[in-house]
């Protein structure tokens, strides 16, 4: 950094070279205690220039910063939003507005057109919370006939407020790959708007002129529910006969998707160190495969490598060395399709 060599001692040592020899000026002497507190502020002095540098370019800024700066281009940090979760109940049908809890947790009925077996609840609390729990809801509204309340699948993943690397991201995409008018960017800066999206491949003229195909992820990095399909479906092209009623153009006949998941199957021998449990080292693995089949989701370069497979498994703690290593009882790379996203599989261990 343009600062980083204006430290306390060397700031304190110029400021010494100024005053005259014939002054005793070594620690202790009156005109160093004189100066070493003034210089200590001037060495913190510089540790703020630095950081303000770094606060003015969106590579380096954070929080606020970060969005003032990534504002300038009208790219906004998403808020969190709330988790759409699929009601089971029997003996009478909870009405709209109707509330529940489970846990410290309380959700809304939305939706009752998908019957006692599909009812659409909202979590009232922002962010992945309201994805954690599945079990019997307690009835906070009165409901006559209820008999069982049970909450079950989630239909549109609850996020968290978008994290500085989630708004860098997207900045950079708005900077790099600027959208047009109905080009492919601007499909799917459309797609990413609804809530729960978690990333959008865009296929021009997949079935013709004028027709688009959208294929989406969640914000897990995994297929898309339905209700997710359909929330993007209405919001580019609800009528899908190009009369432009979405964000889409006229003309455009736009088909959104979900990704196809494909499971990544790992199989290998390991050695592990004396007194570690196999099932912990097999957590800990999966959870790191996760992440790194997450971060190449949509991607640039979306095939999952063997070579990085291997090194996932060489940093799980407990791993000395491994053999027989296949994915997908191959040894070789698993290439994904712009139509795919790659999920975790099964992971066997011996």
């Amino acid at each position: 950094m343009p600062y980083e060599s204006e430290t306390y001692e060397v700031i304190l040592q110029r400021a010494l070279n100024r005053v005259t020899d014939e002054v005793y000026k070594s620690q202790g002497s009156i005109i160093y205690d004189a100066l070493a507190p003034a210089c200590a502020e001037l060495a913190q002095m510089y540790i703020e220039l630095d950081n303000q540098l770094n606060q003015t370019f969106a590579d380096t800024a954070t929080g606020d910063y970060l969005e003032k700066r990534c504002a300038e281009f009208g790219v906004n940090r998403n808020a969190a939003t709330y988790a759409i979760r699929k009601g089971v109940f029997t003996g009478a049908q909870p009405q709209v507005g109707d509330r529940f809890g489970l846990n410290e947790l309380t959700y809304i009925v939305t939706d009752i057109n998908g019957g006692l077996s599909n009812t659409k609840l909202q979590c009232e609390q922002a962010g992945s919370i309201g994805n954690r729990d599945i079990g019997t809801l307690l009835p906070i509204t009165d409901v006559p006939g209820l008999e069982t309340a049970t909450l079950s699948d989630i239909l549109v993943n609850g996020e968290d407020e978008e994290s500085d690397a989630n708004l860098y991201a997207r900045f950079n995409q708005v900077v790099n790959s600027p959208v047009y008018a109905g080009n492919a960017n601007h499909y799917k800066e459309w797609a990413n708007e609804v809530d729960g999206v978690g990333g959008a491949n865009v296929i021009p003229v997949w079935d013709g002129a004028n027709t688009v195909k959208v294929v989406i992820i969640d914000s897990d990095k995994t297929g898309a529910s339905g209700t997710l399909v359909t929330n993007v479906q209405d919001y580019i092209d609800p009528n899908q006969n190009g009369d432009g009623e979405g964000e889409a153009p006229i003309g455009a006949i736009v088909t959104v998707v979900s990704a196809t998941e494909i499971a990544i199957n790992v199989s290998a021998t390991l050695t592990l160190e004396a007194g570690v449990d196999l099932t912990t080292v097999t957590n800990l693995f999966e959870t790191a495969l996760t992440e790194y089949l997450k971060s190449i989701a949509f991607s640039s370069d979306t095939t999952v490598r063997y070579s990085q497979i291997g090194s996932l498994i060489l940093d799980t703690q407990g791993v000395t060395d491994y053999t027989n290593l296949t994915l997908n009882s191959a040894t070789s790379n698993v290439v994904i399709a712009n139509t795919e996203v790659a999920v975790l599989g099964t992971t066997t261990f011996s």
